[in-house]
């Protein structure tokens, strides 16, 4: 019997256990995408940007995506990135439970997308949890919001600046606060 690999495990969402045999492949890959991330986050052609941001997601990205850099993610291969997709200065991508950014998005400065998170448990608070992050077509993240692990956003959505998002935002509608909650629709 084939033993999955860790990144297979993760795309799948299983827990993973501190001592797992591979969890170095894990920090490995992440300074192997830092790497790049220094050259991309100095670079100040946008072609430039989306052939090293093309290498860190291992995906092409479309020449309609603008992303003004610094952006930090800690792996990239399970981050996927739409056409006419705007992602502005000093975002956070942590991206092992996947992340799925649909065609039109806008994400603001600051904005986290946070797809791993640990137990509340104190004996388990060390295990990484994936669950991944799916914003719709033409969904708009203000400045410094932070969407929380297993949230897809919905298409139209708009989700105020500072927001906390931790559950799946309906379609059409505008989510706002700590924890958010609807505030209006659009």
């Amino acid at each position: 019997m084939h033993k999955k690999d860790i990144f297979e495990r993760l795309r799948e969402g299983k827990t993973i256990f501190p001592g797992d045999p591979e969890a170095y492949k894990m920090r490995e890959a992440s300074f192997n995408t830092k790497k790049i991330l220094v050259q991309m986050n100095n670079s100040t052609d946008p072609d430039e940007v989306r052939t090293l941001l093309s290498q860190i997601t291992d995906s092409e990205i479309d020449k309609s995506v603008e992303v003004f850099t610094p952006l930090y993610i800690n792996y990239g291969k399970h981050t996927k990135i739409g056409k006419n997709v705007f992602i502005n200065f000093d975002c956070i991508f942590l991206d092992l439970g996947g992340i799925t950014i649909e065609d039109n998005v806008l994400i603001a400065p600051k904005v986290s997308l946070l797809s791993e998170g640990h137990s509340l448990e104190p004996e388990n608070r060390h295990a990484l949890i994936p669950k991944p992050i799916h914003i719709k077509k033409n969904a708009w993240i203000g400045a410094g919001a932070t969407i929380l692990q297993g949230v897809t956003i919905g298409k139209n959505a708009v989700v105020a600046s500072g927001a906390v998002v931790s559950k799946d935002v309906p379609d059409n509608t505008v989510v706002a606060g700590i924890p958010a909650k609807i505030i209006k629709s659009v």
